[in-house]
């Protein structure tokens, strides 16, 4: 009984963090809009992030090995810089539509991945079903009634990187969860996302800290929503509940993303909700308890 209940809880709680990450982008495009890139918003969240959860988390510098302290490496590189850097920087040269409907084929991509190195969480042939429901309700959602695919390969690649690498930050969580809390890998992935920055700073674009930009209460503001709410917050919660409910079973909670985006965007900024995007809601909810692992 109290496994169902932690269950439970971890699959709210795993909603809930999807929610917040889909509103991400309005404060995300508010950063970009003021004169932020996307690298200099990665560094400042990150590093907010990384400062706050060492109140929290337990002294300790190293893993058990050095395989696990590249694993930790591995995980900052995956699912913080290279993840953010090729999401955004693909917004550059494709549309929204196509790079939100690319990254959310991420928990596809994840259970392939898993299928590969562990039995027990390969999906089901109705899990497989559900999944590929619940992917034509997230192109439903997106589009919107409005459907227009322009394929741009540079950018298009670029979302495709971003989904990958969330599946092998997915893997990799898998294989070293067990192991150590999940406060202490929040820790390394924020410390390592940080530190594999530095060469995109270094050989492509310099850190810009414009403090006339950072000053302003609408930057500063959405900074910190990010860094502790999106960041630190966000992902202690998710990387504990990948331990909890599985890679799989949490990584399949990403499909509803775009229903929060339109929600997001209909109650904050306006945005005209069509019946393709409620059919689409109807076909993704049937897909995600189709999905859900029993």
């Amino acid at each position: 009984m109290k496994e169902i209940v932690k269950g439970r809880l971890a699959l709210a709680a795993a909603f809930i963090v999807v929610a917040i990450w889909s509103e991400t982008f309005i404060s995300s495009k508010i950063l970009l809009n003021s004169g932020l890139l996307p690298a200099d918003i990665f560094f400042i969240r990150f590093s907010m992030a990384y400062i706050l959860i060492w109140f929290i988390t337990p002294v300790r510098l190293f893993a058990d090995s050095f395989a696990d302290e590249l694993r930790m490496m591995l995980l900052g590189l995956m699912g913080g810089s290279l993840y953010f850097l090729t999401e955004n920087t693909a917004l550059n040269f494709s549309t929204a539509s196509n790079v939100a409907i690319i990254v959310c084929s991420a928990p596809v991509l994840t259970a392939i991945l898993l299928a590969g190195f562990y039995q027990d969480e390969r999906m089901n042939l109705r899990q497989v079903l559900g999944s590929a429901i619940a992917f034509c309700g997230v192109i439903l959602i997106i589009y919107n009634g409005e459907v227009v695919l322009k394929l741009n390969p540079k950018g298009d690649v670029l979302a495709l990187g971003a989904a990958l690498s969330w599946g092998f930050y997915s893997l990799l969580m898998k294989k070293i969860s067990a192991r150590y809390s999940t406060r202490f890998i929040t820790r390394k992935v924020f410390g390592y996302g940080l530190l594999t920055i530095v060469p995109y700073f270094i050989f492509v674009h310099p850190l810009c800290m414009d403090w006339n930009i950072l000053k302003m209460p609408v930057v500063w503001g959405n900074l910190v929503y990010l860094g502790v709410v999106a960041s630190m917050v966000c992902f202690v919660t998710w990387n504990w509940c990948l331990r909890v409910i599985g890679t799989v079973r949490t990584t399949n909670l990403i499909y509803a993303q775009p229903f929060f985006t339109m929600l997001i965007a209909f109650l904050v900024l306006g945005e005209r909700i069509t019946w393709m995007a409620i059919a689409g809601t109807a076909v993704l909810t049937v897909g995600m308890i189709m999905a859900d692992k029993k």
